[in-house]
């Protein structure tokens, strides 16, 4: 019997049309422009305007929508819908369930998968588990966040950093030597709580009026402490891949790395030797750190140069500790 590998047939993305500049950043913490370009490399993030009821699984359905048109899905053709995000609309029902239901997915079950900016390569990797099975035809991952909700906008070293938006891929299954190939995946909660967490809201720490009133909702970050750890794991990671697939920097067509922060981006690219150029996706600058959805952006915005065949690197970090780095090959042409 042929090896069954899953590929992706199909990226699709959405981001809020309400732009927030480093100006209007400026205006509400103590930066500026220079500041924010020189030590993260955002210009602008997009900011999903709260209206009552409106959470993450309103952009995950705007990007889905837009996947089935580019796709020919028909929604109850889907058999399982796998959504990495950190901000789900509600503790439960879960946002997938939310997304399938939406859009008439009847014969698909659906979860939330929780690994920070990790979450899209966790997501490929369970969604490739699902297809390799042998079980399941066609499985949508979706990763995306509104981290506008749980920004502190009076920290002036995190509030410049984070924007909302969405990604989606259908995974399909083939007999052909393209799709994911490998993946190194890790996490580890030694340092994580302390140096990159939320605090409260939890059932450790449910919330209160005192953790209201101390913003322990929010995203809390020691960017000095996660820059080393972003910067040592992903390339790791991105090294063991590419050594156990026999991969030299000539044969990787591109690097996709996470939109954390433009210098860390630059650290790891010249750790693999890549061309930062010429191989490396980049569009921190008008999006911002978004978290879960930031590879599937970059693919959707990308998605006219690939072609079928191609090898790439994905790699990321997040809360957790959560890191690693996804091995695969483009699955279809520009179309």
């Amino acid at each position: 019997m042929d090896k069954i590998n899953a590929v992706i047939t199909g990226v699709a993305g959405y981001v809020p049309n309400y732009v927030m500049t480093n100006e209007e950043i400026s205006q509400i913490v103590d930066t500026s422009d220079e500041w924010i370009m020189s030590r993260i490399g955002i210009k602008e993030r997009r900011i999903l305007k709260k209206e009552e009821g409106v959470g993450v699984s309103h952009m995950a359905i705007k990007a889905v929508e837009e996947l089935m048109r580019k796709t020919s899905l028909n929604p109850l053709e889907v058999n399982a819908v796998v959504f990495a995000t950190t901000t789900p609309d509600y503790m439960m029902p879960n946002a997938a369930s939310l997304v399938s239901t939406h859009l008439g997915m009847k014969n698909a079950f659906g979860f939330d998968l929780s690994a920070a900016c990790s979450g899209f390569i966790f997501g490929l990797e369970v969604g490739s588990g699902l297809i390799t099975s042998g079980r399941h035809k066609k499985v949508i991952v979706i990763a995306g966040d509104m981290l506008s909700s749980i920004t502190n906008y009076e920290d002036r070293n995190t509030a410049p950093i984070f924007g909302d938006g969405c990604g989606a891929v259908l995974l399909e299954p083939t007999t052909e030597n393209i799709g994911i190939i490998d993946a190194v995946l890790r996490s580890e909660a030694v340092g994580g709580i302390s140096h990159l967490s939320i605090k409260a809201g939890g059932s450790a720490n449910p919330a209160s009026h005192e953790t209201v009133d101390n913003n322990e909702h929010k995203i809390y970050q020691e960017g000095k402490v996660v820059f080393k750890h972003a910067v040592s794991n992903m390339s790791d990671s991105c090294v063991e891949i590419m050594k156990r697939n026999y991969l030299t920097p000539e044969d990787v067509q591109w690097v996709i790395p996470h939109q954390a922060n433009l210098r860390i981006i630059d650290a790891v690219t010249r750790r693999l030797e890549v061309s930062f150029s010429e191989k490396v996706m980049i569009n921190i600058e008008k999006y911002g750190n978004t978290s879960a959805a930031s590879i599937p952006l970059c693919l959707w915005d990308y998605e006219s140069k690939l072609k079928k065949g191609d090898n790439m690197v994905l790699t990321a970090f997040g809360a957790g500790f959560t890191w690693g780095a996804v091995y695969l090959k483009w699955g279809y042409d520009p179309k």
